[in-house]
């Protein structure tokens, strides 16, 4: 497939590199050149504008931090509007408000074009080694189209519904779900610690006993406290959080672990902890029992 790819990141520059591996022909453009160069040397060629990514192309990926960045590429100078052909593909992979979704499903289908979502779970070690799980929803026929793309970004993919909306549902929940899990066992270390016993004997029994990689990977940073470089910034943590719970409301569902954990990201950007990893949110349990002061 030809294919642009705009948002160059940690996970963006993996997945794009995955799709070059498949075969793809890929345009790609980021704000900042420099972060194309390695995609160059892999036979990608490099846009100028989102435009340009997108002319004639059949889809074109974004992997962008938050609804403002993927409105400033869709609509700005030179935006992926200006350039995508009729009937061609934007596939989000960005993790956006359900909002914002049904607002960009709405101006593709005016402008002739395709909004897909394409969600992805797993960190940027996971995109490179194309173990992805990706979670997509949109029209029927494209997402059907988009399967070889798909494959080649993750270990498998899952339909969720024929609204975009939906797959960014799935990813504001599976991200909450994440946070949760950061945020026990940052309460549980803190009270192991405390009592003097072993809290990597701790994660080893709980590795055992859940067998996720979420629980191995993430419990292993936060028992070693290795946050830094971050695989995800606490700040866009918290971003989730908080779509999360607004998406909820919509639903008149409550989320009350959601509200905690949201003001416990709160607290721990109070300790200039924004740029670090989001599993950083368990020095705030750790803090508040006296731990590491």
């Amino acid at each position: 497939m030809k294919i642009g790819f705009v948002g160059l990141g940690k996970m963006g520059s993996a997945m794009a590199q995955n799709l070059l591996r498949a075969g793809h022909e890929l345009s790609v453009y980021n704000r900042s050149r420099g972060k194309a160069e390695p995609l160059i040397q892999q036979g990608a060629r490099v846009a100028d504008s989102p435009a340009d990514a997108a002319r004639h192309s059949e889809a074109v990926f974004t992997m962008l931090p938050d609804d403002h960045a993927v409105e400033e590429v869709m609509f700005g100078h030179d935006g992926l509007l200006a350039g995508l052909d009729q009937g061609a593909a934007h596939v989000s992979s960005s993790t956006i408000s359900i909002n914002a979704a049904r607002r960009f499903t709405e101006e593709h289908s005016q402008h002739g074009s395709r909004f897909v979502t394409a969600a992805v779970f797993g960190r940027p070690q996971a995109a490179e080694a194309k173990q992805l799980l990706v979670v997509t929803a949109g029209d029927q026929q494209t997402v059907e189209r988009l399967g070889p793309a798909f494959d080649a970004i993750g270990r498998r993919t899952f339909v969720v519904g024929n609204e975009p909306w939906q797959a960014n549902m799935f990813k504001l929940f599976g991200n909450f779900m994440i946070a949760t899990v950061l945020e026990t066992f940052g309460e549980a270390f803190a009270a192991i610690r405390s009592s003097g016993a072993d809290h990597h004997q701790f994660l080893e029994i709980m590795g055992e006993l859940f067998g996720s990689p979420v629980y191995k990977n993430y419990g292993k940073a936060i028992a070693d406290e290795n946050f830094s470089p971050a695989g995800f910034e606490l700040k866009l943590g918290l971003k989730d959080v908080r779509l999360a719970l607004e998406a909820a409301a919509e639903f008149n569902s409550p989320l009350p672990i959601g509200s905690l954990v949201r003001d416990h990201f709160l607290s721990a950007l109070a300790h200039n902890q924004e740029k670090l990893d989001w599993s950083s949110i368990a020095l705030v349990s750790a803090r508040s029992a006296g731990l590491n002061d």
